[in-house]
């Protein structure tokens, strides 16, 4: 197993980028952390590998991992990695992604890469909120929570990221925490090595722009809430409805087999009497 410190020099850019951004408390890094170690297991090279992103806190991952990386416009991380994955299909591509970036702006385009169930990994950081922007809402904001945009309390259901993009296609769902930083190193891994679409939802505490506003106390107490209400999804499974609070399920969640879709792209150009690349 390699050093923190061998990881330290091998993956991130310390040189060039930091001290990071998120503020104190953030579970950001414990995800990218999560992300780094199912990379070494891998046995990738840093070459082999293109890391996505696209605009708020959880974009900012890109700018600290020392992969072939890409930092794109809101909302249009998958566009990007799609548009990769096509022209190089022997890359592994991953894209990291918050719940606003990946479910509000960008929620078209996740919906159509799940149903195309095309071989991208992506990482949606969901920290119920927009945190880099100002604190607005998102479509993952629970109900009766304060937002910037939302004084009162959230008015509107919010998302649950690991049905919605079952219900579009997704071949792979997991689900873990900032808490569960090992289980989270292990859904990634088996997301990476997954062929076809694979999502990834890390929940992530924001003690600043959510915690505060919601009276959630420190970072450790709202990852302790996460250690609470967190069920393993075959105990969940068999929690009767009307007896569900605020528990949710984690791990992995679809695992199955269908065909990808460059592998279909392929058959294509085949019948089109084109040449395969």
């Amino acid at each position: 197993m390699m050093r923190t410190t061998e990881a330290i020099y091998k993956y991130l850019r310390p040189d060039k980028k930091f001290p990071h951004m998120w503020c104190p408390g953030c579970g950001i890094g414990i995800v990218m952390g999560a992300l780094v170690r199912a990379i070494e297991k891998t046995e990738l090279t840093k070459d082999e590998i293109i890391l996505v992103s696209g605009i708020g806190c959880s974009g900012r991952i890109s700018t600290y991992l020392d992969f072939n990386t890409l930092h794109t416009t809101h909302g249009r991380a998958l566009t990007f990695a799609t548009g990769i994955k096509l022209a190089n299909p022997e890359l592994t591509v991953i894209t990291v992604m918050g719940d606003g970036d990946a479910t509000a702006i960008g929620g078209n385009h996740l919906i159509h890469a799940c149903r195309r169930n095309i071989d991208i990994t992506s990482i949606i950081i969901n920290n119920n909120i927009y945190g880099m922007t100002g604190g607005q809402y998102s479509p993952t904001t629970p109900m009766e929570r304060k937002a910037s945009t939302a004084q009162y309390g959230s008015i509107e259901k919010p998302f649950d990221i690991c049905k919605l993009v079952e219900a579009c296609g997704a071949t792979f769902v997991a689900r873990g925490t900032s808490f569960h930083a090992k289980m989270l190193d292990a859904m990634m891994l088996r997301a990476l090595n997954h062929k076809g679409f694979s999502v990834v939802e890390a929940m992530s505490q924001c003690p600043v722009q959510y915690g505060r506003r919601n009276k959630l106390g420190t970072p450790m107490d709202m990852m302790q809430w996460f250690k609470d209400n967190s069920v393993s999804s075959p105990a969940f499974n068999k929690i009767p409805p009307d007896e569900v609070d605020e528990q949710f399920p984690v791990g992995v969640l679809v695992n199955k087999e269908d065909k990808e879709y460059i592998d279909r792209y392929r058959d294509i150009v085949k019948k089109a009497g084109g040449e395969v690349q």
